[in-house]
């Protein structure tokens, strides 16, 4: 293996660990900003108001069911960056928060609107830089990407719009098919869950054009 191959095989896993890692902690800024969870989590707390089983048990079932359709339809996106993100992402991300909530234990209105805004940006952001560095994703992001360049349904931008909708459709009627509160449909679909499923889609794909993919492959962005 020579050099440039080398140093480019370091770049991958670089961005890979750099991008799950920001990845983490903006879902820290998501959480502090509390207004709605993320699209897989709205599914998420659909389908645990609707199965008699804890939440950890039920998110186990469900990433294993999405892992499970990731290995048969396309297991290329199952790798480095998807043990990664299983293992330690969560931490990260309750770790951000705990510093976050200790630093602003009662953030102000505008405070949780800046805490969205840096969380949905370079979540998107850092997203672009695991994803382009193809070492492996999220079971979630699987999907979209193997609807996008497996199975050529269309551009990603607009597969992950539709996936995110679809999630967040799903958890708010499972929601109130299982008898819960309506006036608690913010705290699974708020505006930051709306606000990510029309524009995470779009930013990511923004971010592998203009910055991830130049990075990677050492070109100018295209203009």
């Amino acid at each position: 293996m020579d050099n440039n191959t080398k140093n480019y095989q370091a770049k991958r896993i670089g961005m890979t660990v750099f991008g799950i890692i920001v990845c983490g902690i903006c879902v820290g800024f998501f959480k502090a900003a509390a207004f709605g969870v993320d699209p897989y989590q709205s599914l998420m707390s659909g389908l645990d108001a609707v199965i008699p089983l804890s939440f950890g048990t039920v998110y186990t079932i469900a990433t294993a069911a999405l892992l499970l359709f990731a290995l048969f339809a396309d297991r290329h996106y199952i790798g480095l960056g998807t043990i990664i993100n299983l293992l330690f992402l969560g931490y990260i991300a309750q770790f951000s928060l705990d510093i976050l909530q200790s630093i602003f234990p009662d953030p102000s209105v505008p405070l949780r609107i800046l805490f969205l805004l840096i969380g949905i940006v370079f979540m998107c952001l850092s997203s672009s830089f695991y994803f382009t560095a193809d070492m492996g994703v999220s079971t979630y992001d699987a999907v979209a990407l193997i609807l996008t360049n497996k199975w050529h349904l269309g551009r990603f931008k607009f597969i992950r719009i539709t996936t995110d909708l679809v999630c967040v459709a799903l958890g708010c009627t499972l929601y109130i098919i299982a008898g819960g509160n309506i006036s608690a449909l913010p705290s699974i679909a708020g505006i930051g869950t709306i606000i990510t499923a029309f524009f995470m889609g779009p930013l990511i794909d923004f971010f592998n054009v203009h910055i991830a993919q130049p990075f990677l492959n050492g070109k100018p962005s295209q203009s």
